[in-house]
């Protein structure tokens, strides 16, 4: 029996190893999944990837499966009501930066027809393959992760710092940081 190689951090529990081999650097052009790993990803800020993972269904279910215009229009209750749920991360800035990011989101998706034109835009809408041979290569952020920031925190989204901004990058398929002997990399670069 053959052993698949997979990149190292995904290897401490099962549902690591499930979403790395199903989900993390897949292309991505779905606006309510790119809004989901944007939720995501300022979550996670300070924590385990595997922290939110766990939370996930929970994020689903607390933010109405990210329907973005509902999620832009939450009052102080919807607030509270997110304050006080154990299914999610219950950081107050967290959660008000979900509520302001999708009104952010909104916004650039009246200017530019949807959010996955504008992010996709930064790299000429083709994935960055990078090469990287072992763990220590991956770079936390990146030119491109802090050009992104720069331009989010600009149209006033938060939690959109270069570093939450590439792990986004890399969740979303924009960048191909399966190291090369990883299976998933030929996968994706074809």
């Amino acid at each position: 029996m053959q052993s698949i190689t997979r990149c190292n951090w995904c290897l401490s529990s099962d549902l690591m190893t499930k979403y790395h081999d199903t989900e993390w650097g897949t292309p991505l052009h779905d606006d309510n999944k790119l809004f989901e790993f944007l939720v995501l990803e300022g979550a996670q800020a300070g924590l385990s990837w595997n922290t939110i993972l766990t939370r996930r269904e929970g994020y689903r279910k607390a933010f109405e499966n990210y329907n973005v215009s509902k999620i832009a229009k939450y009052s102080d209750k919807d607030f509270e009501r997110l304050a006080t749920d154990a299914g999610i991360i219950r950081n107050k800035l967290k959660i008000k930066s979900a509520i302001n990011n999708a009104c952010r989101f909104l916004e650039v998706q009246k200017e530019f027809g949807s959010f996955d034109r504008y992010i996709w835009a930064f790299i000429g809408y083709e994935p960055v393959n990078n090469k990287f041979k072992k763990d220590s290569d991956i770079p936390p952020s990146s030119p491109l992760s802090d050009q992104i920031s720069k331009d989010l925190k600009n149209r006033r989204f938060s939690f959109v710092g270069t570093t939450i901004i590439y792990a986004h990058l890399q969740a979303t398929g924009m960048v191909n940081d399966h190291l090369v002997t990883c299976f998933r990399y030929n996968e994706l670069v074809k």
